[in-house]
């Protein structure tokens, strides 16, 4: 009878055992389930809200534009593209449904900042190819290779990286134009972190980076936006305090043209070109963060205007550390 009773008792408490596996098995199923559809919300709704974010950058820089056509005004940092929004609740901006209460309204809160990318040296610039096919020449354009070693030379960087970096993207090119079959030289970088193909140092491109850039095409610099070692670099025989006096006559009148630039630095102004300076710029990088409930989204996108027209040129989702 106790032999019974024992094996009743064991038979049971398998059966308990049994039940609480399945049930902890569903209740873990269900979880899953739950949040992959939490992160897949999640996902649709960033992407809704950085596209909103993003055409509505274009929106702005489009109607700066317009406004520049009708006054001949100049891109300058007074401007609302330049204004960074500081992180703001969305439900700020937008109307809740009656029936809604704060409770259950989107936790999302949107930041951002448009970058002139004009503002810095386009290392684009460095290699010159004129002509198509087969008669096609490369060359390295000397006066933005020597604007690009002041700029390394400011920053403190090796300036023999340079030079080689430059040999190399010149024989790429060149390599590339003359011969159908694959080579051994790098490929011609597209982005900036790609620069470090052509042998310039993970650091370089750090400190680099807020000065220069790379465009798809040639481009100038805007001398209404650019910073102070950049003004340094692309205006031969201006110092430091020749360049931080520019900045500020320009922050109380933006220049409208290079005759303005050209007065505002006085006796012995280095010779301008408009093939290197410019005050308008065409290329804009538009930076959105997203922070919706305990998930952060970052993207950074390059737009290009030609006239009333802003089209995206690339566009990428940025890593969290």
């Amino acid at each position: 009878m106790k032999r019974q009773r024992g094996a009743a008792l064991l038979l049971a408490m398998l059966t308990v055992a049994l039940v609480a596996t399945i049930a902890a098995a569903a209740t873990w199923q269900q979880w899953q389930a739950v949040e992959t559809e939490r992160a897949e919300r999640q996902r649709a709704q960033a992407a809704w809200i950085l596209n909103g974010a993003l055409d509505w950058a274009r929106l702005i820089l489009r109607e700066d534009a317009r406004g520049n056509q009708t006054s001949g005004n100049a891109d300058h940092l007074g401007e609302p593209w330049a204004l960074p929004l500081a992180e703001a609740r969305l439900s700020s901006f937008l109307a809740a449904d009656r029936d809604n209460n704060a409770d259950n309204v989107l936790q999302a809160f949107l930041s951002g900042e448009m970058l002139d990318q004009q503002s810095r040296l386009n290392l684009f610039n460095l290699v010159r190819v004129e002509g198509s096919g087969n008669s096609a020449q490369v060359s390295v354009s000397e006066p933005d290779l020597l604007a690009a070693r002041r700029l390394y030379e400011l920053l403190g960087l090796p300036a023999a990286e340079l030079t080689q970096a430059v040999n190399t993207w010149r024989d790429t090119v060149s390599r590339g134009l003359a011969e159908a079959q694959p080579t051994a030289t790098p490929l011609i970088p597209r982005r900036f972190g790609e620069l470090s193909w052509l042998g310039i140092s993970a650091r370089s491109l750090q400190v680099l980076a807020p000065h220069s850039t790379l465009l798809p095409e040639r481009t100038p610099v805007n001398l209404n936006t650019a910073g102070l070692e950049v003004l340094q670099a692309v205006l031969p025989g201006v110092d430091a305090a020749r360049a931080r006096q520019l900045m500020s006559t320009r922050e109380r009148s933006p220049f409208k043209n290079l005759g303005d630039v050209s007065r505002a630095l006085g006796d012995n102004a280095p010779r301008l070109m408009e093939t290197q300076h410019d005050v308008r710029s065409r290329y804009f990088e538009v930076r959105g963060r997203l922070r919706l409930d305990d998930v952060v989204i970052e993207e950074r996108s390059l737009v290009v205007r030609d006239n009333l027209t802003v089209r995206v040129a690339w566009r990428e989702r940025l890593a969290r550390p």
